[in-house]
């Protein structure tokens, strides 16, 4: 996705080059015009061409300094999510230098203009006052650190890592691929997976016929071998908690095991299949439900 979309920028960056450059011939032809009846068609021309060459050249700018950020890849969230506000916060600002420059190439006088839309904004804030909070919070989230960047979080039932944070809203992606998109307002109750290490559980069944003691035994051999196949996931030996349950047909066993929140049900999977394997090795066979039918 993030090879795309440095595709998607470069190729920007071209076209807003070769525009631009049209433009700029475009322009000094216009300045052969000798005719007086094209003196006022040719300054609104001049103008409008000198405008678009200016926005041209805002969005040739944006897109490579989001180009160049992109060639970097941080491994730490903090400078990930300091460079995804930048990227944000740039748009916002390209966005208005367009605009000032365009009122500047027709004459108009942008300091009172300002001024203006200084109270127009403050009468807009009371009235949009979720875009304000939106804002605010997504200020305060990144003073006091709260989540960053490839974050593991759960909002609202909603579990996935953090893969933009914006001024006004926080994109999260879910295993599946699927994009969640939240007001920043609206990022109560988070819970924060990253900050610690995660647990995979895992739970399965023997027969009421085994002899558990003795299973019991084997059990820290096997799992120290699950762990020395898979210590690139795994960040300790599985642990064997005891009986968790006495089920209508089986002993429940669980098992759990330290995992980095990202990998947490890869080795759930791991855990599941390994130990199944590793008790069939041992004699030991998952049960399944069985029905006596007595008759008289």
């Amino acid at each position: 996705m993030e090879k795309i979309k440095q595709q998607k920028r470069l190729i920007m960056v071209i076209i807003s080059a070769i525009i631009l450059g049209v433009i700029v011939l475009v322009n000094v032809a216009s300045e052969t015009w000798g005719e007086k009846e094209w003196e006022s068609v040719k300054d609104i021309f001049v103008r409008l061409v000198k405008t678009i060459a200016f926005a041209v050249g805002c969005v040739m700018v944006e897109n490579l300094i989001l180009f160049i950020m992109g060639a970097f890849h941080p491994k730490n969230h903090r400078a990930q999510t300091l460079m995804s506000l930048f990227g944000s916060l740039l748009k916002y600002v390209m966005a208005i230098v367009i605009i000032c420059g365009a009122l500047l190439f027709f004459g108009v006088n942008v300091t009172g203009v300002i001024a203006t839309v200084g109270v127009v904004a403050l009468v807009i804030g009371f009235s949009a006052e979720s875009l304000i909070e939106d804002m605010i919070t997504g200020l305060f989230m990144m003073l006091e650190n709260q989540y960053n960047v490839g974050d593991i979080l759960e909002v609202g039932g909603f579990r996935g890592t953090v893969t933009s944070i914006g001024i006004r809203t926080t994109c999260i992606t879910d295993p599946g691929g699927n994009i969640k998109i939240i007001n920043n307002s609206q990022m109560k109750n988070i819970l924060n997976h990253s900050d610690r290490v995660s647990r995979a559980f895992c739970e399965i069944a023997i027969p009421y016929q085994t002899d558990l003691e003795k299973l019991e035994s084997q059990i820290p051999a096997m799992c120290e071998e699950i762990y020395n196949n898979h210590t690139d996931k795994m960040k300790a030996i599985p642990v064997y908690l005891g009986v968790s349950a006495l089920a209508d047909s089986a002993i429940v066993l669980k098992f759990i095991c330290d995992v980095q929140e990202a990998d947490i049900y890869a080795v759930c999977r791991i855990l599941n299949h390994d130990i199944l394997l590793g008790f069939r090795k041992l004699g030991v066979e998952c049960p399944f439900p069985q029905l006596d039918v007595h008759s008289s």
